[in-house]
């Protein structure tokens, strides 16, 4: 009888994206046992942007206190394991994180962005047009379709930098991450050009509104002020993403089986097999290129000039569902009928349950630390005044490195740019003071400390809801771009050295 062995293999399997999230819940439960709760006093700031006065609510530095009871002991406040009394409980954190936040963001807001994305593009893509049209232009590309990438990361990284794109990206990630898939490289290529990209704007822009702006008005800084700088890190950034999204795409060419996402890019690949890309097109089928194309400049027109977020934008791409249908009814396509329409948007949606279910999760990891405000007793407040402490009485190198490593692990907990900037700012700025560096610098530090955890961490929307409907799982992600993020740190270290050597302001 022929023995048969078995060759194990050397990779140990990773966890599932929602067992890590467990993980960290549990963790940061265990830890609310040992650290006690605290708050802050808040104050309204006014400050310059635009021309536009404006205000916000801010914390006031020297106010923590920490909660103690009648005897004056200091008092630890750990959730129930089972609340019913509609505080925080350890095996509420689930339902609890699903229900958090509202229409315009939060948890709640975020899943019903990525649910009716879904659901609209299952209806585009059951046309079959988009998929037909990327094979004709990646037929027609052929040996420059390498250039599709450095384009792409420079375009959304300068959307990550004039506007603040971030949750966008999910959208063009629907489009993009099979197209990398079918051009031979794989769906981590397509979050690289797309949400990575964004972030790479996001963390080095000169004019973010929903950050920079609003972190150089409470630091009382002249808001988009020392932009020349922010604008040649935004360039030397941006050009190392480019070339990294080559290199990598280019190794996965050559043998698509080192992708981290090679085994579920076999979805794509199956999708993308069964395309024609010798189809005829008609007038119905340029009908729908055309108004996915004039619904891609309508959602970057109403983000930029209308200010539109996650209700307006989620609603812009049912509009296109509803229209390429409609079209798609009309011109007889791929078999297309009301009924059809309806099945394709539950499926699509269906599609992108696990990616709202994470994102659900993730924000019951900021309510079991008891959330983000700063006048309640949490044991996030605790952490921000225990961090804030240790960076002071350091040198004016080290404060500064300090600040920006204090950014990045409390970007972690509060995945807001402007919440985190209305936490953190009124103790860094005069902080900044006392160490002997500008204010600048810490605004700086805030900006880069923001930007790069979002590229990393769980609790971001974003990010898990780009992953979910790239069909990456987070702990394939996090092996691909862990060195790369080291370093995006270490670059963005050495621009805030250089930044306290010439004293920037």
């Amino acid at each position: 009888m022929t023995q048969v062995t078995t060759k194990k293999s050397k990779y140990i399997a990773m966890p599932d994206t929602l067992v890590i999230l467990f993980g960290v819940v549990l963790l940061v439960y265990l830890l609310s046992f040992f650290v006690p709760a605290g708050k802050f006093d808040t104050q309204k700031v006014s400050y310059q942007a635009d021309g536009v006065t404006k205000t916000r609510t801010v914390l006031v530095a020297s106010s923590y206190q920490v909660q103690k009871d009648s005897n004056g002991n200091i008092v630890k406040n750990p959730p129930k394991i089972f609340a019913t009394d509609g505080n925080p409980g350890f095996l509420n954190f689930v339902y609890d994180g699903i229900t958090s936040g509202d229409r315009n963001g939060g948890a709640v807001g975020v899943m019903a962005f990525i649910l009716i994305i879904g659901g609209a593009f299952g209806i585009i893509m059951r046309t079959g047009v988009i998929e037909a049209g990327m094979m004709k232009l990646i037929v027609k590309m052929s040996n420059r379709k390498i250039l599709i990438l450095p384009v792409m990361t420079l375009i959304f990284s300068i959307g990550g930098a004039v506007f603040g794109m971030g949750e966008e990206a999910i959208a063009f990630a629907l489009i993009l991450a099979p197209m990398m898939v079918a051009m031979g490289y794989d769906a981590i290529t397509g979050v690289l050009v797309t949400y990575l990209a964004t972030q790479v704007g996001f963390a080095t822009s000169w004019m973010n509104p929903f950050s920079v702006a609003i972190a150089q008005g409470i630091a009382n800084v002249p808001v988009l002020s020392g932009s020349m700088y922010r604008i040649i890190m935004w360039a030397v950034f941006t050009l190392a993403i480019m070339i990294y999204s080559v290199i990598y795409a280019r190794s996965i060419h050559k043998n698509p089986q080192k992708s981290l996402s090679y085994e579920s890019d076999n979805y794509f690949r199956q999708q993308m097999s069964e395309i024609d890309a010798t189809a005829h097109f008609g007038i119905a089928s340029w009908s729908i290129i055309a108004v996915l194309v004039l619904g891609m400049v309508w959602v970057v027109y109403g983000v930029i000039e209308k200010a539109y977020y996650i209700p307006e934008i989620a609603t812009q791409f049912f509009a296109m569902g509803l229209v390429i249908g409609g079209i798609s009814v009309i011109g007889r396509i791929n078999g297309m009928n009301v009924n059809v329409m309806a099945k394709a948007f539950k499926s699509g949606a269906a599609d992108l349950l696990p990616a709202a279910l994470i994102v659900g999760m993730a924000h019951g990891i900021i309510l079991m630390m008891g959330g983000g405000d700063a006048t309640q007793f949490t044991m996030l407040n605790t952490v921000l005044n225990a961090s804030a402490n240790l960076v002071s009485g350091l040198n004016e190198y080290v404060s500064a490195i300090a600040m920006f490593l204090f950014q990045s692990i409390f970007n972690i907990f509060v995945t807001s740019g402007s919440g985190q900037a209305a936490l953190t700012m009124p103790l860094m700025a005069p902080l900044a003071d006392l160490v002997g560096v500008g204010r600048q610098i810490a605004v700086l530090a805030f900006q880069l400390g923001d930007g790069w955890t979002h590229c990393i961490m769980p609790t971001s929307a974003a990010l898990m809801g780009t992953l979910g409907v790239a069909r990456v799982e987070y702990s394939a992600w996090v092996k691909f771009i862990f060195k790369f993020y080291l370093f995006l740190m270490a670059l963005s270290a050495v621009f805030i050295i250089i930044a306290v050597m010439i004293n920037y302001q």
